[in-house]
């Protein structure tokens, strides 16, 4: 899944790009404020972001300044209108990546966003997400509303195994096999069944966490 985080204050465009995206496996976060954004990308980084030029706390290319400054290599899109779009060639010593100009065809941005990821190596196969949990599995780290959340090695496995297998049942005998019993050690069945209970507790009791009574467990989007 492809993890979208977009600048926009215009709520008909970001919700008309929103649902096309999401139609075609991302997770779209919008944004209306600048501030807003830095606020986001201070605790997660998502897989791609989508700037539009004039927002209504600042310019986009001040913002990807600011990203760029972080160090981040995280792929930027400029959204613009065309009066924009010179200025936004011309200065894309500010870091963005490629810039679409309004209005467009929601087909030829997602054609870009495609385009752009395959060009910059970026894969979304590292960042697993349901619903409002997010997994990322190159550093390690697991996401609540887009809050960090520290888990035990057994619960972030426990979780990384079902969110790897999203829409699948994956059974207790497997969960206990896999996260426990690897190396050839025996824990007993109520192990998962308390793990399972701190990393729901942990997670704030998530929708997407399915119970399948007596047989295993189940992560599947809701929203």
């Amino acid at each position: 899944m492809i993890d979208v985080y977009y600048a926009e204050d215009d709520e008909n465009i970001a919700q008309a790009v929103k649902e096309y995206l999401e139609q075609r496996d991302c997770k779209v976060t919008v944004f209306p404020t600048v501030a807003l954004v830095k606020s986001a990308l201070r605790k997660y980084t998502p897989t791609i972001i989508l700037l539009d030029w004039n927002m209504p706390d600042g310019q986009g290319n001040a913002l990807c300044e600011w990203i760029r400054l972080r160090g981040s290599s995280l792929p930027v899109i400029f959204l613009t209108v065309r009066g924009d779009s010179h200025d936004i060639v011309s200065g894309f010593g500010h870091g963005a990546d490629d810039y679409v100009v309004k209005p467009f065809e929601l087909d030829v941005l997602y054609s870009r966003i495609l385009a752009l990821l395959r060009r910059t190596g970026q894969t979304n196969s590292a960042r697993l997400s349901c619903d409002h949990l997010l997994l990322d599995k190159d550093k390690m780290m697991v996401f609540c509303n887009q809050e960090e959340i520290a888990l035990s090695q057994p619960e972030y496995q426990l979780l990384l195994l079902l969110m790897e297998n999203k829409g699948k049942t994956v059974t207790r005998k497997q969960l206990l096999e896999l996260v426990w019993d690897n190396h050839g050690s025996y824990v007993n069945d109520n192990t998962l069944t308390v793990t399972m209970k701190r990393l729901r507790e942990k997670l704030n009791h998530p929708g997407c966490l399915k119970t399948i009574r007596s047989f295993g467990y189940r992560m599947e989007d809701t929203l």
